[in-house]
């Protein structure tokens, strides 16, 4: 038997286990899964940096040797996350609406879990834990698939938390890690439909149209994230140019990170977030006009527009009205996250209505989209589609619904 099958047939039986455990029952495993992170601190930051040198000797990018990398804080933050997780709601059982029909029959739907879930994600061993804790509190098991890049990271936090829920109410065998990262493997597990209920996509486009478009099990999918700061003419200076820098420097590794500036030709400031920017290190590549202008700004070209650099390099571009900017992240946008920084009530509310994104902002960081920061604990991914979860993804978009009937003995003539 391949480890595929193994592994998904070990999941498949905890996960029948799963949906029938307490929320003090998940909490006390969870609790004991976040001690046992901090214990093995030291160990985990030790494998990590196995992948940290084979990266380096690889050729790995900056931004992904970033994305790579786990420090003290990060496993930190890590452990917060599922400390967090403890502490909100579980949906598990919640009733959504109920209702009496004409016939006397009462139906009500309830939150239930997904099942297995099939995680499949790239250089980020955060996400091992962050969808791991996420799958087990709303009630399903997790088959987790990360790349050859974090396997010693992976494989160490995964042991660690199998070694953590032994004893617990939650079996081990709920969180699973493939070890096995070749192609031919991963084609498989797309198609595993015996056992897998979903498969949630989470990296750059490669990987995410990699699944979408080779897997037979349904997938939730999650998008790249070119996403796109606009100052409009009315904008606050200040506000303008520090939402400018954050959105691109606050950690430009990530997808909620802006990739394009869209400034309103009359914005009186132009010069000033072009020049904040360029003292910050960003490499910026404009239009035909800002190219001319301004000897750091490099011509950018039809590709730029597209790109999620992930990267300290911004593509800017100088809009007529906020009607251009909407039609510039209309055509190259990846419907992610999208800020508006105006004070212009009808510009916003128009921007709010046409521009179709997970997350639209109004004088805000794009950076914001993110599970922590909207209050769901750590986030599984973020959702670009329109079909059962869209934007940060915590643990109701992890449920599906069931339908719960009573009657007293009617029958449909």
């Amino acid at each position: 038997m391949s480890e595929l099958i193994e592994k998904a047939s070990k999941l498949n039986k905890a996960a029948k286990h799963m949906g029938m455990l307490s929320a003090v029952e998940k909490n006390a495993a969870l609790a004991k899964l976040a001690d046992h992170l901090v214990t093995e601190k030291a160990w985990i930051l030790s494998e990590n940096a196995k992948d940290i040198d084979a990266g380096k000797e690889n050729g790995l990018s900056s931004s992904l040797l970033d994305r790579l990398l786990l420090t003290e804080e990060r496993i930190e933050q890590i452990v917060d996350g599922v400390r967090q997780l403890i502490h909100l709601e579980d949906p598990i059982g919640e009733t959504i609406e109920e209702w009496e029909r004409p016939n006397g029959l009462q139906i009500e739907t309830i939150r239930v879990p997904l099942g297995v879930i099939g995680m499949v994600y790239e250089a980020r061993p955060n996400v091992t834990v962050d969808a791991g804790s996420l799958c087990l509190k709303a009630g399903n098991a997790v088959l987790l698939r990360g790349s050859s890049s974090a396997i010693h990271s992976n494989k160490a936090l995964v042991h660690v938390m199998r070694g953590a829920l032994a004893g617990t109410a939650i079996p081990e065998d709920a969180v699973q890690l493939l070890e096995d990262t070749s192609r031919e493997t991963a084609a498989q597990m797309f198609k595993l439909n015996e056992f897998l209920d979903v498969l949630i996509p989470r990296g750059g486009a490669g990987l995410i149209q990699s699944v979408v478009q080779n897997a037979t099990v349904p997938v939730l999918e999650t998008g790249v994230g070119n996403c796109h700061v606009f100052i409009d003419e009315t904008a606050d200076q200040k506000m303008g140019i520090e939402i400018a820098v954050n959105a691109k420097l606050h950690r430009p590794s990530v997808c909620n990170a802006a990739e394009t500036l869209l400034i309103h030709e009359k914005w009186p400031f132009v010069p000033v977030v072009l020049n904040a920017l360029h003292e910050k290190g960003v490499e910026l590549r404009g239009d035909e006009g800002l190219a001319a202008a301004y000897s750091f700004v490099k011509q950018a070209d039809e590709k730029d527009w597209h790109t999620e650099f992930l990267a300290p390099i911004l593509a800017v571009k100088l809009v007529s009205d906020v009607k251009g900017a909407i039609e510039h992240i209309d055509q190259y946008g990846t419907k992610h996250s999208e800020a508006i920084i105006s004070e212009d009530t009808e510009n916003v509310r128009l921007f709010f209505r046409a521009v179709d994104a997970a997350v639209l902002y109004h004088n805000a960081s794009t950076r914001f989209t993110d599970g922590e920061q909207f209050g769901y604990g750590a986030e599984i991914g973020i959702s670009t589609q329109k079909l059962h979860a869209r934007g940060p993804m915590g643990l109701r978009a992890l449920t599906t619904t069931k339908a719960i009937v009573k009657g007293k003995g009617q029958i449909r003539l």
